[in-house]
């Protein structure tokens, strides 16, 4: 076995992945009964794969936290490559993280974005999106997001958006208070100063000054009704309502099997991009 090869039975094992096909599986230590699996596929265009995943539980002062996120990347996958490595860290150093969790994620986002920036002349112009869904003792669920990777909870059978897509077209009032402007050309989608399809992003250093990264954060309360969340890149959202994607892998018991079809799905319905898939059973 190549070096390259046990490094990325080391990296599935710890739930950080990203690369043609990669997928991976596991379990709450203490929640036992909390499964989760995720699942990437390359997707039609030249560059290489720019999405990256987390999905691992991890023992922090006798809680139990269950990490999950997707980082889709554009213009290069270093900067969601940091995102994979840094984000959690960076949250979980916040000192008001379990009081104010919410205000620690935003300050966190807020953190790694300038940190991203700053280290511009190694990760290159490019950015990312993010979507972070961090379960705490399998009862508060805090969903964080920039940019159009989403988190869909499937409550009682029914779809339940829990992100928000930054779109330009929605935020238009917003970046044209920051001096930027939104193209709108025929044949194509609504793009900040003409580039990026998305109004929020980490990195992305030419266009900041027009580009929020501040995040919609949210959080749920899991109960019986609960029973599981989806985090996927756009590739998934752009041929599936949140409806159709949770109805479609309701019967499905196992949580990378879930997150697998999924993406087949997607794929059978013409979606081109780079698509990354995780899925959290609660039962």
């Amino acid at each position: 076995m190549t070096g390259r090869e046990i490094l990325q039975k080391m990296k599935v094992k710890v739930g950080l992945s990203s690369s043609t096909g990669d997928t991976g599986k596991g379990k709450g230590k203490i929640m036992k009964h909390i499964t989760h699996g995720y699942h990437l596929a390359k997707g039609k265009s030249n560059h290489p794969m720019e999405d990256y995943v987390v999905s691992e539980f991890k023992k922090v002062h006798d809680n139990e936290l269950g990490l999950f996120a997707i980082f889709d990347g554009h213009l290069g996958h270093d900067v969601a490559n940091y995102l994979q490595t840094h984000l959690f860290d960076n949250i979980l150093k916040e000192c008001d993280f379990w009081t104010e969790t919410e205000s620690a994620i935003r300050r966190a986002y807020r953190t790694t974005d300038t940190e991203i920036l700053e280290k511009a002349f190694v990760l290159g112009k490019g950015g990312s999106t993010a979507v972070t869904a961090i379960l705490i003792n399998g009862q508060r669920l805090i969903v964080g997001n920039v940019g159009d990777s989403r988190a869909v909870l499937c409550k009682n059978g029914m779809a339940k958006q829990l992100s928000v897509d930054h779109e330009p077209s929605k935020e238009k009032k917003l970046i044209e208070s920051r001096g930027g402007f939104v193209s709108n050309l025929p044949g194509d989608v609504p793009r900040v100063d003409g580039q990026l399809a998305v109004a929020r992003a980490f990195g992305d250093k030419s266009l900041k000054i027009h580009l929020s990264s501040e995040p919609d954060v949210t959080e749920e309360t899991i109960d019986d009704k609960a029973e599981f969340i989806i985090l996927a890149s756009d590739g998934i959202w752009k041929v599936m309502s949140n409806q159709q994607a949770v109805d479609s892998i309701k019967h499905l018991k196992d949580a990378q099997a879930a997150a697998k079809h999924l993406i087949e799905e997607a794929v059978t319905r013409k979606s081109k991009d780079d698509i990354s898939c995780i899925v959290v059973k609660f039962h």
